[in-house]
């Protein structure tokens, strides 16, 4: 067991490490701490391990000896789904996407976000993301190819898009309009459902009902 670990942990490792969190730090991750989670691989081998999904970066990254890696392009095609805190996360076009129903059809969620610099404003219109932004790079240090202290004054904006998949097709979706022109033909119930039941983009539960009718009607 102890070398199926080692082997599982070589396999993972990233030559990026990342600095130590603080609260600074785990601002533009998912989950306000890392956590124990669980990989799956999809030979079937499980790996228990600290983890914690970068926004910013899209990479899960896991924690080993005190340093912070991200998880390794080279085994992402052999990993099947990762447990965090009772959410699921799939290898889905080269990131990790939290599955938030599965039925019929699946429906994901990509979370993303941004930071914007001192003295710039955000301004969110419904789900279209517009800001001042910086890239990852540009907030590189020593050498390292991201650095996860932001400068003080740097803000974090989370946002989110949803992919929903059916017999082997996916579509991106960014805002309700987007996906309406999905189910184009049954735009009458669309539009009916969304006002009956005040459907907000950002609630994940409004949005997974939403696809839920319009699959069964």
């Amino acid at each position: 067991m102890k070398l199926i670990y080692c082997i599982f942990i070589a396999n993972l490792m990233f030559i990026s490490s990342f600095a130590q969190s603080n609260s600074q730090e785990i601002s533009h991750y998912l989950f306000p701490q890392f956590t124990q989670g669980t990989v799956q691989m999809k030979s079937g081998i499980k790996q228990k391990t600290t983890l914690n999904y970068n926004s910013l970066t899209e990479e899960m990254v896991y924690e080993d000896q005190g340093k912070k890696l991200a998880i390794a392009d080279e085994s992402f095609n052999k990993i099947d789904t990762i447990f965090i805190n009772n959410k699921r996360f799939i290898p889905v076009a080269n990131k990790f996407l939290e599955l938030i129903h599965h039925s019929k059809f699946n429906l994901f969620v990509e979370h993303k976000c941004k930071v914007t610099p001192p003295g710039k404003t955000t301004a969110f219109g419904g789900s279209s993301q517009t800001s001042t932004s910086i890239a990852v790079p540009s907030i590189s240090y020593g050498g390292m190819r991201y650095e996860l202290k932001l400068p003080d004054g740097f803000k974090v904006h989370p946002y989110i898009y949803y992919w929903v998949m059916k017999d082997g097709i996916s579509q991106r979706f960014t805002n309700l309009n987007q996906l309406k022109k999905i189910y184009r033909s049954k735009k009458d119930i669309f539009d009916k459902y969304v006002k009956q039941h005040d459907i907000k983009y950002k609630n994940q539960e409004d949005i997974a009902q939403l696809v839920e009718y319009l699959e069964s009607n």
